[in-house]
């Protein structure tokens, strides 16, 4: 489906729309597709416009804190995976908040017990250590992923640690997908936030004899 036609369909104009353009030229250099077709965790055209929206606060932090502990890995793909197995969080279905899905995995990133016993982190000192608590396994992924050639970044290494952690190659594709999907709304938000700042600094430092005063950063 073109990005033009995705537009047009669902009303999306203006910046939004330049954004979803972004992402598939992201995509595309990634080698990543907007959609898989076929594939079970496969999202809808308006989920790749819905930005940083769809991720919980808190879960955006966690995902961002646990991505530090892993030099080279990005918190968006972190994201990525915390969105495939349960939208971060928000799923309701059976191993997400309690007892196990049809394959046995456990919790919001979805962890079979015997790999979460191998790369479990209690990052929630407030709470015994489980798979269902959503901060230890978001911590937890990082780790794995980490362990599994994510350090340092690469192309090759988060590729390798994401099919790792689910061996499906559609599995890679989407998950790099939705991390891209993120990056540009991250970066859309961190511009506009800085050009409100200095917005409201030009008008603050406006001296009298009509001349700016004080440096300006420039966005982007």
């Amino acid at each position: 489906m073109r990005v033009v036609h995705i537009c047009r369909v669902f009303g999306i104009h203006g910046r939004t729309a330049a954004a979803l353009s972004l992402t598939a030229a992201l995509l595309t250099a990634t080698g990543a597709p907007l959609l898989t077709a076929g594939a079970p965790h496969a999202f809808s055209p308006r989920a790749l416009v819905s930005g940083l929206a769809a991720i919980p606060p808190r879960y955006l932090a966690w995902y961002q804190a646990a991505a530090r502990t892993c030099p080279g890995l990005r918190w968006e793909v972190l994201a990525g995976i915390g969105t495939m197995e349960s939208d971060n969080g928000r799923s309701r279905a059976r191993g997400v908040h309690h007892g196990k899905n049809r394959k046995g995995a456990e919790g919001p990133m979805q962890f079979e017990p015997a790999t979460f016993a191998e790369y479990a982190v209690r990052a929630d000192r407030s709470a015994r250590l489980t798979p269902y608590d959503p901060k230890d396994a978001i911590f937890s992924a990082a780790r794995m992923l980490c362990a599994d050639g994510a350090r340092g970044g690469t192309r090759k290494g988060v590729r390798g640690a994401i099919f790792a952690y689910n061996h499906a190659h559609w599995y890679v594709r989407d998950v790099l997908a939705i991390a891209a999907r993120y990056t540009v709304a991250a970066r859309a938000l961190s511009l506009k936030a800085c050009r409100t700042v200095g917005h409201h600094r030009h008008h603050r430092h406006h001296g009298r004899r009509g001349r700016r005063v004080g440096a300006h950063r420039r966005c982007g």
